[in-house]
C-alpha cells in the first residue's frame, strides 16, 4: 500500500544521507518534497503540515546538523514522528470485568465487517481465548449465513435468530449464548449502511445500550482514502469507538487514511487486514508500519508470521535431516507449503530489511505465482526415489519429470542445481563434508543460530 510514499521518502533520505553536513537550506528543500509526498499519498493536510513541523524542529538543531550522520538523524526524526502519528504504542483489547467481554464491530457496508469479525474471532482461538460470534446484521441479505460460514470454517460457534427483527433483542441473546458457553469474548456484527446515516447510528445507540459492549470496533477501508477518516470521526462523534481496524492494507491505494486517522479521530488502530484470507489479520503496531514505509523492513512481524506459521516439532525434525545432510527434495516440498502459508510471498519480502531498495530487479508477482506453482509441479512429478535421491535424475528422468509437470527440461535442470547448491550450503554451515575450517564451521553455526529465529528453529 504505501509503496509510492516509501519510495519517494527512500530517494529523499537517500539524498540527505550522501551529504557530509546538512544546511538549513537542505532541511527545508528535503521536507519540501517529504509534504508533496505525503499529501500525493492522500495523508490529512492538517496531519502532514503538523508532521513536516515537527521534523523540522527537531531537524535543525545543532546537534543534528553538526552530527557525523545527519541523514540518519533525519531518518530516525522522521520515524518517531511516524510512530506518534500512527499511535505512538500497540492497543490491545482490552477485556471487561465480566465474562465474556464484548466487542461490537460497526462500519458501513462493503468495509469487509463481518469477515473482520471471523478473521478477529480466529485471532483470539489462536490466543487461546474461546470466542462467540453474534449475527445481528438483519439488514443484509445472507449476512447471516456468510457468517455462519466462516464460523464453520474457523470452528467458532454463531448465534443467530433469523426469525427476529429486534436488533438489540438479537444481541442481547447472542451475548447470554456466550456466557452458557463459557466463551471469553462475544464478537456482535452489526448491519452496516452505504453511507452514515441517522437511522444507522440510532439502531447502533440501541444495540450499544443492550449489550454494554467492552470494546467497539469500527471496521473502515484503507482504500476509501479520506473517506474512511470522516467516517470514523462521525462514529466516534455519535457512539464513541474504541479502536479500529483497517482492512485491505494489502491493497494499492495510497495509504494516507492510515497515516491519518488516528491524528484525526484520536481512535487508535488495533488491527489490519492484510488479505482476503481468513488469517490475513494483524495486531497493528505502529513502529513496525513507520519501519516499512521508511524501507527498513518488520523483523519482529516476520518472526511472528514464522512462528504462528512452522511447527516446532517439524522444526526439531529438520535441524536433525540439516545436522545429518538428508535434506531431500521432499523435505523442501514441505518447507515450500509452510512458507506458502505466511501468506503472499510479496508481504513477506516487504518485512524484510533493504528489500524495498531491491523491488525494481525482482518480479514480486512471479514470486508469488508462476514459480511457486512451477517449482512445486516439478517436484511432485518425479518419484518416491528421485526425490529422496535427486541425483539419479539424468536427461530421461529430466525430460519425463518435464512432461508430467507441464515445464521444460531447463526448468527442471534448474531447479535441481539450485537444490545441490542448496545442499552444499547446508554441509557447510553443519561442518558435515565442508571444506572450510572449524573455525568457518563455527561461524556459520554462529550466523545460523542468529538468523533460525526467524524459522523457528532449534538452536544449533
Amino acid at each position: 500500500m504505501f509503496e509510492a510514499l516509501s519510495e519517494k521518502l527512500n530517494g529523499v533520505f537517500g539524498r540527505l544521507g550522501n551529504k557530509g553536513r546538512l544546511t538549513e537550506q537542505d532541511v527545508d528543500a528535503a521536507l519540501r518534497e517529504v509534504r508533496m509526498a505525503l499529501l500525493e499519498a492522500d495523508v490529512n493536510f492538517r496531519v502532514a503540515r503538523d508532521f513536516i513541523a515537527r521534523i523540522r524542529e527537531e531537524a535543525l538543531k545543532s546537534d543534528v546538523l553538526k552530527s557525523l550522520s545527519p541523514g540518519q538523524q533525519v531518518v530516525k526524526i522522521t520515524n518517531d514522528a511516524l510512530v506518534d502519528i500512527l499511535g505512538g504504542s500497540a492497543h490491545r483489547l482490552e477485556p471487561g470485568p465480566r465474562r465474556p467481554s464484548v466487542i461490537l464491530m460497526v462500519g458501513l457496508n462493503g468495509a469487509g465487517k463481518t469477515t473482520a469479525s471471523a478473521k478477529l474471532a480466529r485471532h483470539l482461538k489462536q490466543d487461546g481465548q474461546v470466542p462467540v460470534m453474534v449475527a445481528a446484521d438483519l439488514q443484509r441479505p445472507a449476512a447471516i449465513q456468510q457468517l455462519e460460514t466462516l464460523g464453520n470454517q474457523i470452528d467458532v460457534p454463531v448465534y443467530q435468530n433469523a426469525k427476529s427483527r429486534n436488533t438489540p433483542h438479537v444481541a442481547g441473546e447472542g451475548i447470554k449464548r456466550a456466557a452458557d458457553l463459557n466463551a471469553a469474548w462475544a464478537i456482535v456484527d452489526t448491519a452496516g449502511r452505504f453511507q452514515v446515516d441517522d437511522e444507522l447510528m440510532s439502531e447502533l445507540e440501541s444495540v450499544k445500550d443492550a449489550v454494554s459492549p467492552d470494546e467497539t470496533l469500527l471496521v473502515v477501508d484503507a482504500m476509501t482514502g479520506q473517506e474512511a477518516v470522516e467516517a470514523a470521526k462521525q462514529f466516534h462523534d455519535r457512539i464513541g469507538l474504541t479502536g479500529l481496524i483497517m482492512t485491505k492494507m494489502d491493497g494499492d491505494a495510497r495509504g494516507g487514511a492510515a497515516l491519518s486517522i488516528t491524528s484525526v479521530t484520536g481512535v487508535p488502530i488495533k488491527f489490519i487486514g492484510t488479505g482476503e484470507r481468513v488469517d490475513a489479520l494483524e495486531a497493528f503496531y505502529p513502529d513496525r508500519l513507520a519501519s516499512r514505509i521508511l524501507g527498513m523492513g518488520d523483523m519482529l512481524s516476520l518472526i511472528d508470521k514464522a512462528q504462528a506459521t512452522f511447527d516446532q516439532d517439524e522444526a526439531a525434525a529438520m535441524e536433525r535431516k540439516i545436522r545429518q545432510a538428508t535434506f531431500d527434495l521432499d523435505d523442501f516440498l514441505g518447507q515450500l507449503q509452510q512458507l506458502k502459508n505466511m501468506g503472499p510471498i510479496s508481504q513477506v519480502l516487504e518485512m524484510v530489511p533493504g528489500f524495498s531498495a531491491m523491488k525494481g530487479r525482482i518480479d514480486v508477482d512471479e514470486l508469488d505465482g508462476s514459480h511457486l506453482v512451477k517449482t512445486e509441479a516439478i517436484i511432485r512429478s518425479m518419484t518416491s526415489e528421485e526425490r529422496r535421491r535427486p541425483e539419479i535424475i539424468g536427461g530421461s528422468r529430466r525430460r519425463r519429470i518435464a512432461r508430467g509437470s507441464g515445464t521444460t527440461p531447463q526448468d527442471v535442470n534448474q531447479l535441481l542445481n539450485q537444490f545441490s547448491q542448496m545442499q552444499k550450503m547446508m554441509r557447510q554451515m553443519m561442518g558435515v563434508g565442508g571444506k572450510g575450517s572449524r573455525r568457518q564451521s563455527k561461524k556459520m553455526r554462529r550466523m545460523m543460530r542468529q538468523q533460525g529465529n526467524i524459522f523457528n528453529l532449534p538452536n544449533v
